[in-house]
């Protein structure tokens, strides 16, 4: 089994990085592996602490149609170059956390991903650069109000709501090219493909990527969904699976429904 690297907290309320061992200790490391960090004496129980999304990204980069089902089934052409989106770091919640649905949608929808954890800072770079840029790999869930994508003129608040990346539960630094990537809803299957379909591979779109903003480290690129998008109800329990890596689950709450905002006043 790959080594799993996690970000976790402690019952003391620390937080901290280490490697995650068969038997559920955690070893621990004095920072974040991809920044010089080095594992320490320390190491927690099983019962000591509580898995947290695997990194702290200044930005999530996203990619759009990136399967060419899913574009079919979107009813749109393959890209003929990477469509990208941000997601904002506050939309990051970690295995087991709740989905938050939105009173502003009635349409809220999986997308089982694979995310690359970036492990250095990556601008203009080429394809053939981009492998000691890659530090890692994780499964992401990029949430998504439909019906407001289709309202809005961009993708923001569709794919902005706080807690609409699922993102974990652990780093593997290999993975795969042929990788099977399955999500599950209430335990049916509802997508399945293997990474390796992508139009755009990893190494292109982080190159891509590089060219237009600089990629940090510890800042995650979502490589986009394969065909079988649906919508998710509250009560609903989503799973996403990736082959070498693990599963991430979420279940689906009520959002509480925000204040008003106040009448705008007008000016003297």
């Amino acid at each position: 089994m790959a080594q799993r690297y996690v970000r976790v907290q402690t019952a003391t309320g620390k937080i901290c990085y280490g490697l995650l061992q068969l038997n559920r200790t955690v070893k621990v490391w004095d920072g974040a592996p991809w920044s010089a960090g080095q594992p320490v004496s320390l190491e927690l129980e099983p019962d000591s602490y509580q898995l947290l999304a695997p990194c702290t990204p200044s930005k999530i980069v996203a990619v759009g149609k990136n399967y060419a089902a899913h574009a079919a089934e979107m009813d749109t052409p393959i890209p003929t170059e990477p469509l990208l989106f941000l997601k904002p770091p506050t939309a990051v919640i970690a295995l087991n956390q709740e989905i938050q649905y939105p009173p502003q949608s009635q349409q809220v929808e999986y997308e089982g991903e694979l995310a690359l954890v970036i492990g250095a800072q990556c601008q203009d770079c080429i394809p053939e650069q981009i492998t000691d840029k890659i530090w890692g790999y994780t499964i992401a869930n990029d949430i998504t109000a439909r019906d407001l994508q289709r309202q809005d003129s961009q993708w923001t608040r569709a794919k902005g709501f706080n807690t609409f990346c699922p993102l974990g539960p652990w780093i593997v630094r290999e993975l795969s090219p042929g990788a099977r990537l399955q999500t599950f809803l209430n335990q049916q299957l509802v997508q399945s493909a293997t990474i390796d379909q992508m139009v755009f591979p990893p190494e292109v779109l982080v190159a891509y990527i590089s060219q237009i903003m600089t990629l940090l480290p510890g800042d995650v690129v979502l490589t986009g969904t394969p065909a079988g998008v649906g919508a998710m109800q509250i009560g609903d329990r989503i799973r996403v699976e990736i082959e070498g890596i693990g599963s991430l689950e979420n279940t689906v709450i009520p959002r509480p429904i925000p204040m008003p905002l106040p009448p705008v006043q007008p000016e003297d």
